[in-house]
């Protein structure tokens, strides 16, 4: 009998295009007073754009404008960025991070599709069980949540927790007292699971709409957030939540528009700006199967512009109203997702089982309800940052963040932080339509 083989791949196929053209970094600290330049050149691929702009963000950078383009399968990107205080980066480490993890070695050695982008200690996110939960939101959930993790003797060492139309879903990495889950925890992740799905489904009429689930691998922990809300559809609830709960000034106005001589559907973007906002844009587009393939970003004063010419990843443009109308509910609820309002507060201390459910305990007894937290550990701290309002969803009153400095202020460090909630709104009544000329952008680029 006949042996037959299958077609050989050699795995080195898939970067040879990187090695024989190999990107090309520069971060210029001359050409502009303002902010640092990034200035990226490769070959183009699906994802690189998301990719870049992740690695800018997690490094808590901000990009006050950018110009993009990737035709003729080559891909150009300047990002004009700062730090978080409106400087420029001049910090050695985090210049030679860049150039290190955006430069050809970080495309050969996967930093790009392994970096986490939340930070639990000293070790990897391999050393931890990543749990996904998701179902109705309601006030003191975290809290119950919590309560079955540390009852279990579960150490949470990183979460990022969102809330939006009345959802809630979030990530934690948690580790059995600092220290690796293997198969023999196998009937403790198993009660874990179970008590976690009857919390999610306390008050849920379908059950089918909340969930817990264990995972593997090592999807960015922000866009794993975007692809959950997105599978559970709540960009479908409206904006009677926005209008309820938020002022005008957040509002995000999203238009589409044809560029018929160029072959590209323009998403126009147009609301306060805010870190991580071009991330989030760029995020659900990718994961929604559009390519970008150019764009400009920009911010002035606290209102930002962003417009993007994109096709599907079959090459179609938006044809349909009803597509079209996807595409801009789902890019407002990305926005919103990661809004916030009224007090931040961060607290910091040594970690421990059970830290994160002490502290969610003391915020559901005053009354106050999370929409959204972050909690990371490096080496033996642990850093919880919490967005909260009062139950019924208004703001806190000073009484309250009072009470709570006498209550944890004595054994850990409290630090309260006043979302601004207001800015003024753009005199223009529509979204100022920006000229978009190929050869402008790249006269940009050169300069």
């Amino acid at each position: 009998m006949a042996r037959r083989y299958g077609p050989y791949f050699d795995p080195e196929y898939e970067t040879l295009s990187i090695r024989i053209n190999p990107p090309r970094v520069s971060v210029d600290n001359v050409s502009c007073k303002e902010c640092t330049l990034v200035k990226v050149d490769s070959v183009n691929r699906p994802g690189i754009l998301l990719e870049v702009v992740q690695i800018l963000t997690d490094l808590d950078l901000v990009i006050t404008k950018a110009y993009i383009s990737s035709d003729g399968g080559w891909f150009m990107d300047v990002f004009h960025v700062t730090d978080q205080h409106g400087k420029k980066v001049t910090d050695s480490s985090t210049i030679g991070h860049i150039e290190k993890a955006l430069g050809p070695e970080g495309y050969t050695s996967g930093i790009l599709k392994t970096w986490p982008g939340r930070r639990v200690g000293v070790n990897s996110v391999g050393d931890y069980t990543t749990i996904e939960l998701i179902g109705s939101d309601r006030p003191g959930l975290l809290s119950e949540i919590s309560a079955v993790l540390a009852n279990l003797h579960f150490n949470v060492a990183a979460a990022e927790v969102w809330t939006h139309n009345r959802r809630t879903a979030c990530v934690l990495y948690v580790n059995d007292n600092c220290s690796s889950l293997d198969v023999d925890e196998e009937s403790r992740l198993c009660v874990m699971e179970e008590q976690l799905n009857n919390i999610l489904r306390g008050c849920e009429d379908d059950e089918s709409g909340a969930h817990a689930t264990f995972t593997v691998g090592s999807t960015h922990v922000d866009r794993r957030l975007h692809q959950m809300f997105f599978a559970d559809r709540d960009y479908e609830g409206g904006c009677l939540e926005m209008e309820i709960e938020y002022p005008p000034s957040f509002k995000p106005e999203v238009r589409i528009e044809s560029c018929v001589e160029k072959g590209y559907s323009v998403v126009s973007v147009s609301c306060k700006d805010r870190p991580k906002l071009m991330f989030d844009i760029v995020c659900t587009l990718t994961d929604m199967q559009y390519a970008v393939f150019h764009a400009t970003i920009s911010s002035d004063g606290p209102y930002a512009s962003q417009e993007y010419f994109i096709r599907h990843m079959d090459g179609c443009t938006l044809e349909s109203e009803e597509e079209k109308e996807k595409v801009v509910k789902c890019l407002e609820a990305a926005i919103r997702r990661r809004i916030s309002e009224g007090f931040s507060l961060e607290l910091c201390a040594k970690d421990r089982v059970g830290l994160l459910s002490e502290v969610t305990r003391v915020l559901r007894e005053n009354g106050l309800s999370v929409t959204r937290a972050g909690v990371t550990t490096i080496g033996e701290k642990a850093k919880n940052v919490f967005y909260v309002r009062d139950a019924s969803g208004n703001p806190v009153e000073m009484k309250t963040i009072e009470r709570l400095r006498e209550e944890i202020g004595q054994t850990m460090m409290l630090n309260v932080k006043k979302v601004p909630t207001s800015a003024k709104v753009p005199e223009t009544g529509g979204l100022a339509k920006i000229s978009f000329f190929f050869g402008g952008l790249l006269e940009r680029f050169r300069t």
